[in-house]
């Protein structure tokens, strides 16, 4: 479907990609549900493995033109993305460098996969460009950072980190899955590739599970090899969901993150919370550069520290409406504990080195009214 050039993130969301049915007149994508299509002839070679099929680049093409993409990929999973990037790219002998604190599954992987192909990985503290300097070896290829962070809500400075990159001629990878296109773009502030945990925002719902990566189509070609050789791509019923339930993004993410907001206003006076972490709090010690890295606002995703009172446990079993549960990203509220959860996988070391606590929990803040919110929450600390 061929589109204007400057339409709004808000359009692209619902019409970029659409492979309009010309035998029929629907204005949806069809569902091809072929796994074996024919090469003779005029046919280019299709394979599902390959993700070269109809629906999937229905869904790559949309999400390309939120992310500003030369190109891109679905992958089976948001780590599935991660590890075609960094097993396409690197070899063993290369140098990896890792923002200290992300999600715990990504840190399990490189940890106990990445390293024993003999990549070498530094984690830092990004918070400026020094410990980037500092990190820096002649064996150095790629930075890799996740912001906003998960759980604590950490920002990197994209702009620096891709600066740095060029400067050291290095590849610049960011997880981009708490902010979303539709808060912030790193590939337009100089990034050379950006992942998404589909799972979370794309999806909507609790309902999908796939992963996204685009960028720099060079880059995306070595990775694409990866790919096909892991074969975590994804089948076309699931990429009619999936384009399905992106048409809504921007309104699901913007309707959560005015939520957020006001729940983390209010949740930092309330007595039972010790520390609120979220962007959009003027609290938040990078205010500024949330203001000025995040477009439009400031994502759905918080994190709250208890007071040492609280049992985290007891607290979330006293909700109501919002459900203690895995992920995030979904229409409605979910909460958990991290290290009973999203990183769970990695040791109670690496979470102290993180600053992450048992009394934290992760708040992903959904479409509901705000007010029951905020009354779920309170009946839940009196109870």
């Amino acid at each position: 479907m061929k589109l204007p050039k400057t339409i709004l993130t808000s359009t692209k969301c619902v019409h970029s990609g659409t492979q309009i049915d010309e035998n029929q007149g629907g204005v949806n994508t069809p569902i091809h549900t072929s796994t074996a299509f024919k090469y003779l002839e005029d046919y280019e070679m299709k394979y599902p493995r390959m993700a070269n099929t109809s629906n999937q680049i229905a869904v790559v093409d949309k999400i390309n033109a939120l992310e500003n993409a030369e190109k891109g990929l679905v992958f089976s999973s948001g780590l599935g993305a991660i590890a075609a990037a960094l097993l396409g790219l690197l070899k063993p002998g290369d140098h990896l460098i890792v923002q200290s604190d992300i999600y715990g599954g990504t840190a399990h992987f490189m940890h106990h996969r990445l390293e024993r192909t003999g990549v070498d990985i530094s984690f830092v503290d990004m918070q400026n460009a020094r410990n980037l300097k500092e990190a820096l070896t002649t064996s150095t290829k790629l930075i890799y950072v996740e912001t906003p962070s998960n759980p604590l809500m950490k920002l990197t400075d994209l702009s620096m980190v891709a600066a740095f990159a060029k400067k050291h001629s290095l590849i610049s990878f960011t997880d981009n899955t708490f902010a979303t296109p539709i808060f912030q773009q790193p590939l337009n502030l100089g990034i050379d590739l950006v992942m998404h945990s589909g799972t979370k925002y794309f999806s909507g719902h609790s309902d999908i599970m796939f992963g996204y990566l685009g960028g720099n189509s060079g880059l995306m070609d070595l990775i694409k090899v990866a790919q096909v050789d892991l074969g975590a791509t994804l089948d076309a019923r699931l990429c009619y969901e999936i384009e399905r339930s992106m048409k809504t993004l921007h309104l699901r993410v913007e309707r959560a993150a005015e939520n957020a907001l006001k729940l983390a206003s209010w949740l930092e006076l309330n007595d039972n919370v010790e520390k609120v972490y979220y962007p959009g709090l003027p609290s938040h010690p990078q205010f500024e550069l949330a203001k000025q890295q995040m477009q439009g606002g400031f994502g759905a995703m918080m994190s709250f520290r208890l007071k040492g009172a609280i049992d985290p446990i007891k607290f979330q079993k006293a909700l109501q409406i919002i459900c203690p549960a895995v992920s995030l990203g979904g229409v409605e509220s979910l909460i958990g504990s991290p290290y009973l959860t999203s990183h769970k996988s990695i040791s109670q070391a690496e979470r102290d080195g993180m600053g992450i606590s048992n009394q934290d929990v992760r708040f992903s803040v959904g479409i509901e009214a705000v007010e029951d919110l905020k009354n779920d929450l309170k009946q839940a600390f009196e109870a």
